[in-house]
């Protein structure tokens, strides 16, 4: 694998404006092989992004929670085809969103049981209000805070969709993590910790970063009105009423290539075994049957998140997007990936032996001038292989 190409990438990107700063990471089964990186961590100094610079992985931590039910289904501890509410009692409670007379919300019982196995593959019918209007909408005449307010509030929120009947991406693997402590009886960020961050040495992954890493962090760049990128405030709450398994981590890209050097590894790397190979394997192979992963997912919040086009044929298996033919020039087929809403990204293709990831931190998500930086980095790894 060339570096140099991987470089010109990210030293263009930023010259241009496309990102304030990048940092890409990859590995083969040897070990890493690639570290590059451009930009200051915060625009305007001088202060360079490393790879031992901390970012906001947000859903980036939905595999690591993945991984730890995973742990507890491999111990017995945890049926993937039991009721949610078996865990977690206050589950019976919610209904589905069917719609608004008025501003008053209107919701019925679902048509059926809500499993956990619906909540690792996101076919529960809970959503998130930057891929949903009608939860945006409810979120706003009930007042209820979204999921990155830090609140139990928001375990409220309606399903969107009857269980099993779709797949509508959202906040399951929140209340997985929920679960996890449940089956457990750890606390989420003690689970992940013994289970993953502790055993693969991940010392900078954390839920609750010190005041060293904190200052390490790189802040949310959002574009002034001028263009440029401008580093904001805006950050998840420093006190959350829960850990948060779909999107609370922070961590490095060199602290996460170790975990995805586990997947990669079919569930080992460097001889400390997370995971057997066959869950690894399971979780690389569709669990969604024939519902499909929506080649286009329309942003209900620009603010947030620009329109997801993952494109046609993806599937999803547990906490992983899964490709089911080679994409040309990039990954091939049954590679899994997944992303984090301030333009982390991530993939392990098992197939050619190569996860990498890139990492900026900016707002929306996936606005195509930033995307195109990912899809950029892809084609060059791939096409100095």
């Amino acid at each position: 694998m060339d570096p140099r190409a991987v470089d010109a990438v990210l030293t263009e990107a930023v010259a241009r404006g496309a990102v304030p700063n990048a940092v890409v990471v990859a590995a083969d089964r040897d070990g890493p092989v690639l570290e590059s990186a451009a930009g200051p961590r915060v625009a305007g100094t001088d202060e360079p992004v490393t790879a031992g610079t901390h970012f906001r992985i947000m859903s980036m931590t939905k595999m690591v929670a993945t991984v730890v039910a995973l742990q507890q289904v491999e111990r017995g501890a945890l049926d993937l085809d039991a009721p949610v509410a078996e865990y977690c009692p206050e589950w019976a409670q919610l209904q589905v969103l069917d719609g608004f007379d008025g501003d008053v919300p209107r919701l019925r019982p679902p048509a059926a049981t809500a499993t956990v196995r619906h909540l690792l593959t996101h076919t529960s019918g809970l959503g998130y209000w930057f891929f949903n209007a009608d939860l945006l909408r409810w979120e706003t005449v009930t007042g209820t805070p979204n999921v990155l307010s830090g609140s139990n509030v928001v375990f409220g929120a309606p399903l969107l969709a009857d269980p099993g009947t779709r797949l509508e991406y959202g906040i399951n693997t929140d209340w997985l993590g929920k679960v996890v402590e449940a089956a457990g009886g750890l606390a989420l960020d003690v689970a992940v910790k013994e289970g993953v961050t502790g055993p693969l040495g991940m010392d900078d992954t954390s839920f609750s970063p010190g005041a060293e890493q904190r200052a390490n962090c790189v802040p949310v760049h959002m574009r002034g009105p001028d263009g440029a990128w401008q580093p904001s405030e805006l950050d998840l709450h420093p006190e959350p009423e829960y850990f948060a398994g779909g999107h609370g981590l922070y961590s490095t890209p060199r602290d996460y290539l170790r975990f995805q050097r586990a997947l990669l590894g079919n569930g080992a790397v460097d001889g400390v075994r997370i995971l057997k190979a066959e869950t690894v394997d399971a979780a690389f192979r569709n669990q969604i049957g024939d519902l499909d992963f929506p080649a286009t997912i329309a942003s209900a919040d620009p603010g947030s998140t620009a329109d997801f086009s993952a494109g046609p044929g993806h599937k999803w298996g547990y906490g992983l997007l899964l490709n089911t033919a080679d994409l040309p020039g990039r990954r091939r087929a049954g590679s899994g990936a997944w992303a984090g809403l301030c333009n982390t990204h991530f993939w392990v293709d098992r197939t050619t032996g190569i996860t990498a990831a890139v990492y900026t931190q900016t707002l929306p998500f996936v606005a195509p001038d930033v995307h195109q930086v990912y899809l950029d980095v892809e084609t060059a790894i791939y096409g100095a292989l």
